[in-house]
């Protein structure tokens, strides 16, 4: 009995789908089924707000990024950190040395949310975007249009005219929906002409990602670094460094070897050693690809980034991003059996430890800018006695230059890749090493004077920054070395190298 009960349900069933297909050939020949149902979002629409009249419980959440965030990022940055804007200089004191002649060695803030995404861009120092248009091409949803209509006119723009290409009422306007989102379909897009050429150029169809390398890219097509490709002062595109690499082995070295080979990378010129040089900005994307756990374990920016909330009884992915750490570890413990302490006592174990390593390769890349800065003034570096061995210390001082900048740029604090992260460090520190094992020696041949501890001057750099200098506050509180009582910033800043 229960056989034919369950021929005559497939008798029907066969029948229904027959009837199906008969209706749907009928409609078709009518042209109803060449009709498609209508896109809940306008095409092209940047406007998060008609976004959010669809989807107000998740617009709730993005709204959030324009509050300010709890403290609490890593140990190291937790005394400067009250959820608004804090001076990495300060918090660096090498860099302003390293980047003189640049303008991050004037204004090298930490953002805020993505809300303030071009705010805090109008509110950097001028030194910070003189690259003009350029300079919007992550920040703004509407810099894809800008450049798909005239990219000759975006690049040969001013900032201020740029800016004014904007519609009036999207000119403070931060990330949108459409930096994410097709409006069609809803689903991933990576929208930046710069991630699809970067794309394209390791050998991937940016139409065509998997799951994990899509949900990795609507991040990493503004969280990576770029140079803006310049011939003088004309700038000429805004590309990623990614030549010769390969998914998941977009490395270090890879990006240097582009920036030290091809000379429109090289934008600005060290004022310490008199260098010209490329730059890395918050290699986020690559740093993480290169063979993190959490990487190897298919996950993404989303899975820790975007935890689950609740807003009105609907439950939605948070588009206030921030680090889990600010957001109490609840994105961790959907994988970890651990408690919110211990996570986090193991997310700041791991920060610490590259922070000091890189504070150590920080301050021996520095000590090596002053010898080739005092090698320039005391040796004719261009001689055939000298030339050759200059030539190679410098060869290593650029290469602990990047990789302190990547490290110094990169958003986790070390913890996106700690094995990684500790790789390019001692790398950093072995190559200042050999630099100044080599500056040593020259100067020391030519009978000039260098003390075992060669004096930085930091504050001939940190205490004129420029327009937007931020004073360093002696009330101002940054966390014991060793990770317990807390202890205020010298009167001299050298006393933080004794």
């Amino acid at each position: 009995m229960h056989h034919r009960v369950s021929a005559r349900a497939g008798i029907v069933g066969l029948g229904l789908l027959i009837l199906a297909a008969m209706c749907a050939a009928l409609l078709t020949g009518c042209g109803a089924a060449e009709e498609t149902a209508p896109s809940l979002i306008p095409a092209g629409e940047h406007d998060p707000a008609v976004w959010g009249a669809r989807y107000p419980a998740v617009y709730q959440t993005w709204l959030a990024t324009a509050s300010e965030r709890p403290a609490g990022k890593s140990a190291y940055k937790r005394g400067f950190d009250g959820g608004v804007m804090f001076d990495k200089l300060s918090e660096y004191p090498f860099m302003p040395l390293l980047f003189n002649g640049w303008g991050f060695g004037i204004d090298y803030n930490e953002p805020r949310g993505h809300y303030y995404m071009v705010i805090d861009q109008a509110e950097a120092d001028p030194s910070r975007v003189k690259s003009g248009g350029a300079c919007l091409t992550c920040k703004s949803p509407y810099a894809e249009d800008l450049h798909a209509a005239d990219s000759d006119r975006l690049f040969a723009s001013a900032y201020a005219d740029a800016v004014a290409m904007l519609p009036a009422e999207a000119r403070e306007q931060g990330a949108s929906c459409i930096d994410c989102h097709d409006t069609a379909t809803l689903e991933l897009d990576t929208r930046r002409w710069t991630a699809d050429a970067a794309l394209s150029e390791i050998g991937l169809d940016p139409a065509a990602l998997s799951t994990q390398q899509q949900r990795l890219m609507v991040c990493g097509q503004c969280h990576c670094t770029y140079s803006v490709m310049k011939d003088g002062t004309e700038v000429l595109d805004v590309d990623f460094p990614w030549e010769g690499s390969t998914w998941g082995e977009i490395r270090v070295e890879n990006v240097i070897e582009n920036l030290e080979t091809q000379e429109h990378r090289l934008e600005w010129t060290q004022n310490v050693t008199g260098m010209k040089l490329g730059f890395i900005r918050h290699p986020d994307v690559e740093f993480f690809t290169a063979g993190s756990p959490h990487y190897n374990a298919r996950m993404a920016c989303n899975d820790c980034h975007m935890p689950d909330v609740t807003v009105n009884h609907e439950t939605v992915p948070d588009h206030n991003l921030m680090s889990p750490l600010k957001q109490d570890m609840k994105a961790c413990q959907r994988c970890h059996y651990d408690t919110a302490d211990e996570l986090r006592a193991k997310v700041i174990a791991i920060q610490d430890a590259n922070l000091a390593s890189l504070i150590d390769a920080g301050y021996r890349t520095a000590t090596v800018a002053k010898l080739i800065e005092l090698a320039n003034e005391s040796l004719e570096t261009g001689s055939a006695a000298v030339k050759p061995r200059y030539d190679e210390a410098a060869g290593h001082y650029r290469q602990a230059f990047y990789r302190v900048v990547f490290m110094g740029a990169e958003n986790s604090v070390g913890f996106h890749n700690p094995a990684e992260g500790q790789r390019i460090l001692a790398d950093a520190s072995a190559e200042a090493a050999a630099a100044e094992a080599i500056l040593r020696d020259l100067l020391a041949e030519a009978g000039v004077e260098v003390l075992a501890e060669v004096p930085l001057e930091l504050s001939a750099y940190t205490e004129d920054r420029g327009v937007k200098k931020l004073d360093f506050n002696p009330a101002q509180h940054i966390p014991d070395p060793s990770g317990s009582a807390q202890k205020k910033w010298p009167e001299s800043l050298e006393a933080l190298l004794r």
